[in-house]
C-alpha cells in the first residue's frame, strides 16, 4: 500500500504546564503543513516493510517576530510482524521503527535518531447491517542525544461503511502523544518541544473508487493538552494498493 497525504495544522493558543489554556503571546500563530508518503510492502504472509517520508513547513508569527522552516524531516523505516489472527478477522501485530533525521535545523524537529516499538490490534465485522473496522495501536518511542525524550503515541480508530458496495465510510479516531523530558520549549518553537502531552479527536470521510484506490478527508481538533498548542487540522489522503485488482 502507498498512501500520500497533506495535513494543515493551525494553533493560536495553547496549554501551559498546568494545563491552563490561553492565547499565544502578542497574537502569535503557529501553522504546520505536512506532506507525507507512507509505504507498506508485504515481504511474506507475516512480514511487511514500513516506510514514512515526511516533508514539513513550519511557521510561527507574532507582532514583530516570525520564524519559518521547511524540509524533509524524520524518515521512519521499520518492519511489521503479524503475530497471529483470530479466524482471519482480528489481527495482532508488532512493529519496530528506526527514526533517521535528515536535517540540522531544530525548527523542524529534534534532529536526533530514535527507535520505536509499536503494538497493534485490528479487525472487522458486521453490525446493524453495516461493515465496520477498527484499529488500536500504541507505540513507545525513544529519541537519543541530549535530553532525548521518551514518547508514548497511541491511537484508536473505528470506521463504518455507509452503503452496500462499501464505497462510502465514516471514521472516528481518538489519539495522542505523551512525551517526557527535562527540556520544555516555549510557544515560538513547538516542533522542538520535548515535554508535552495532548489528546486529539478526529472524524474522516472515505470514498473507495475501486479496490485499489481510495481517498479520505479528515478534520481534527485537540481536546486536551499540556505544554502544547491547542490545534485544529484538516487533511486529505490518497491510498493506493497497486498490486490489487481494480
Amino acid at each position: 500500500m502507498v498512501s500520500t497525504s497533506f495535513n494543515y495544522f493551525v494553533a493560536t493558543k495553547g496549554w501551559d504546564s498546568t494545563k491552563r489554556l490561553s492565547p499565544f503571546p502578542l497574537g502569535g500563530k503557529f501553522t504546520s503543513q505536512l506532506y507525507s508518503a507512507y509505504i507498506q510492502l508485504g515481504i511474506s504472509k507475516r512480514w511487511a516493510f514500513i516506510g514514512t517520508f515526511p516533508y514539513v513547513i513550519n511557521d510561527y508569527n507574532q507582532l514583530g517576530f516570525s520564524n519559518h522552516a521547511q524540509g524533509l524531516t524524520d524518515i521512519e523505516l521499520g518492519l511489521k510482524y503479524y503475530l497471529f489472527n483470530i479466524n482471519y478477522t482480528y489481527y495482532f501485530s508488532l512493529q519496530g521503527n528506526y527514526i533517521q533525521p535528515t536535517y540540522t535545523d531544530l525548527n523542524l524537529g529534534y534532529a536526533e535518531k530514535g527507535l520505536e516499538l509499536k503494538a497493534s490490534f485490528a479487525g472487522s465485522g458486521t453490525v446493524i447491517g453495516k461493515h465496520y473496522f477498527f484499529n488500536v495501536e500504541d507505540g513507545i518511542r525513544q529519541y537519543y542525544g541530549d535530553q532525548g525524550p521518551v514518547q508514548n503515541r497511541y491511537n484508536a480508530t473505528f470506521g463504518l461503511t455507509l452503503d452496500r458496495k462499501n464505497k462510502h465510510s465514516i471514521n472516528l479516531s481518538i489519539g495522542g502523544f505523551y512525551s517526557t523530558s527535562s527540556f520544555t520549549q516555549t510557544f515560538a518553537n513547538q516542533s522542538l518541544n520535548k515535554n508535552f502531552a495532548f489528546t486529539q479527536a478526529s472524524v474522516s470521510y472515505g470514498y473507495s473508487f475501486s479496490r485499489a484506490f481510495s481517498v479520505f478527508l479528515t478534520a481534527g481538533t485537540f481536546v486536551a493538552g499540556r505544554n502544547t498548542g491547542d490545534g485544529t487540522s484538516g487533511s486529505i489522503a490518497f491510498n493506493i494498493r497497486p498490486f490489487r485488482g481494480i
